[in-house]
């Protein structure tokens, strides 16, 4: 039997995730990815965020799992845009990415993800990120909130291009 597909591997769906940048007083709060085995993001500073679950929009994921990471709840965000991750190892991923300047409650000391910090925004650039972050934190620095960009990596996690805009053939 032939067909369109026959002998090509198919590609397991591309994850949607969130990633929040939240701001205090010139502050970002930040991730350091230090206690789960075989993580992705190990060893570097993020945002928080995490996957969508089914049905669940974009919105509705970043108040959640900022709500589950950090124990504060959202008030003020808005969506800064989406970045395309193409990463061999891990499997692609659509992440949208949001700023926050409100919020309730109180930090959590255990995050079970890392470690949460209040880092001067200055200094941001300077924490061990993925180098794909290193495109487009500096548009998030300046407030920009129409941001698409795609960001290939490959099978070792070195980033090879960025690219503005989106991937489409993948």
């Amino acid at each position: 039997m032939t067909g369109k597909n026959s002998g090509k591997k198919q590609k397991p769906p591309v994850k949607r995730t969130t990633l929040c940048h939240i701001e205090r007083g010139g502050e970002w709060l930040m991730l350091h990815r230090t206690k789960k085995e075989n993580d992705l993001n190990g060893g570097k500073w993020i945002g928080v965020g995490g996957k969508l679950e089914p049905g669940e929009t974009p919105d509705e994921c970043v108040v959640r799992e900022t709500r589950e990471e950090t124990g504060l709840t959202l008030t003020s965000f808005r969506c800064a845009g989406i970045i395309h991750f193409i990463l061999p190892k891990w499997g692609d991923e659509d992440s949208y990415l949001y700023l926050a300047d409100g919020f309730t409650g109180e930090l959590r000391n255990d995050c079970d993800e890392g470690e949460l910090a209040w880092i001067p925004k200055e200094d941001v650039m300077s924490l061990r990120l993925w180098e794909g972050d290193k495109a487009f934190l500096p548009l998030l620095l300046r407030g920009e909130t129409d941001i698409e960009m795609t960001l290939v990596y490959d099978a070792d996690d070195n980033l090879l291009e960025v690219r503005e805009g989106r991937e489409e053939d993948r």
